[in-house]
């Protein structure tokens, strides 16, 4: 059951990034061009995101427990490090550069859109390199 639902919510986040326009990149660009063609719809966008998922937090965060697994998942940390302020500058850099951001990059495939079949493919590879730099050990002092 847990699998159905979380597919089902994956296809409504999909479905409305897709209404919203927000699979577009020239739409993102657009968004981040303050001084030229700006487009503010992705500002209501992700305020609309911002008061669902609020709204929804309060709601589930009521509950003793969630209804399909024993606990809830929560970050362990609420440290603002520098693997942290890195990662969300790589990550905003990359989404300035392409227009993407995963969750839009997956429903734009379909287009099968040069940018995207390159962006997508390359988000994978950076995926797995964070993930090899995060495991290595960390040697103080060199």
């Amino acid at each position: 059951m847990r699998l159905i639902l979380g597919f089902l919510s994956g296809v409504t986040f999909g479905i409305g990034l897709v209404v919203s326009g927000m699979s577009d990149p020239a739409k993102v660009l657009n968004f981040l061009d303050v001084f030229g063609a700006w487009d503010p719809s992705l500002a209501f966008v992700m305020g609309g995101a911002t008061l669902t998922a609020f709204v929804g937090y309060r709601l589930a965060w009521r509950q003793p427990e969630p209804v399909l697994t024993d606990s809830f998942d929560m970050p362990d940390t609420r440290k603002i490090d520098r693997p942290l302020l890195t990662g969300a500058a790589l990550f905003g850099i990359g989404w300035g550069i392409g227009g993407f951001c995963p969750g839009p990059a997956w429903t734009a495939l379909p287009l099968l859109s040069p940018a995207i079949l390159v962006f997508l493919p390359m988000m994978l590879v950076g995926l797995w390199l964070g993930a090899q730099l995060k495991s290595m050990p960390v040697v103080k002092g060199a």
